[in-house]
């Protein structure tokens, strides 16, 4: 049976000031409602520049409490435009802990929680050690207005364990936001969650910021998409260098179809598993 939800992604570019980045958000999550997206994720770290291409003590204050004044901000659109919101931003939980964080706001404006990204890098270009404690929240999907949504943010895609969780806990569609460089993961980028949606039978939003910010020399190179359940993308493919809001329509009735197809989570053998999971 066909159950059509409307989904929207963007990925855009710095724009050099924490304000005039809330406020082009809010632009685009009105431009996405005008076109009738019901739920919207936003890129990593979406009112910042990705900051971890340094090490940087003046960027801890970036980090603000969630909730706090910028989830309370688009609490309030979100009910004005009856869309779940997906906003990942950087969390202080108290001074000196700190979290990479996505809130989940649902269409009537209610927060109903976070997810805080669980693998965390440390590489040239991505210092993100420096900046984020591991999170510790595990692998919650959020039950909202058009479904269940799932949160994973940019380098935990490289780790099944997480797809699977979310997953055995139930999410429909799942959320990638990321701050990824051309030079590094791009043949990475069309491979890892469509396999992971086609392993974990549900949809994803995968979505990339765009451009080469003044902090270091990373190529985000856009190009952010939903794919399927079975591994198909849901219309074109994000541009590779300019802003875009991205609205496609989601048949969450495949879900049933593709799990009764494959049964791969009847046919998990957990008990087989034991050694994937020690140290």
């Amino acid at each position: 049976m066909s159950e059509v939800i409307r989904a929207a992604l963007v990925q855009t570019t710095w724009t050099g000031d924490k304000e005039s980045m809330i406020k082009a958000h809010e632009e685009y999550a009105r431009q996405a409602a005008a076109q009738g997206a019901k739920v919207m994720c936003f890129q990593e770290l979406f009112y910042g520049p990705y900051f971890c291409q340094v090490q940087d003590p003046a960027y801890y204050e970036y980090a603000e409490s969630i909730p706090g004044p910028t989830t309370e901000r688009f609490q309030a659109l979100a009910a004005e435009l009856g869309m779940v919101m997906v906003l990942p931003m950087y969390e202080q939980e108290q001074p000196g802990v700190l979290y990479n964080t996505a809130a989940v706001v649902d269409a009537d404006g209610s927060y109903l929680g976070k997810y805080r990204k669980t693998h965390i890098p440390q590489v040239k270009g991505f210092w993100e050690k420096f900046y984020f404690r591991p999170g510790n929240l595990g692998y919650p999907v959020f039950d909202t207005a058009v479904g269940k949504v799932g949160v994973y943010i940019c380098y935990d895609r490289h780790f099944p364990e997480g797809w699977r969780a979310l997953g055995l806990n139930g999410a429909q569609i799942v959320f990638n936001p990321s701050a990824t460089s051309r030079g590094l993961s791009s043949y990475l980028w069309k491979l890892e969650q469509p396999a992971s949606a086609v392993a974990n039978e549900y949809f994803v939003g995968a979505i990339n910021r765009v451009g080469i910010e003044d902090l270091g020399d990373n190529d985000f190179y856009g190009t952010s998409y939903f794919v399927d359940p079975e591994g198909k993308f849901v219309g074109e493919v994000g541009d590779g260098n300019e802003a875009e809001l991205i609205v496609r329509d989601l048949d969450l009735g495949l879900l049933a179809e593709v799990r009764d197809r494959w049964a791969f989570y009847r046919d998990r053998r957990p008990d087989a598993y034991g050694d994937l999971t020690a140290p």
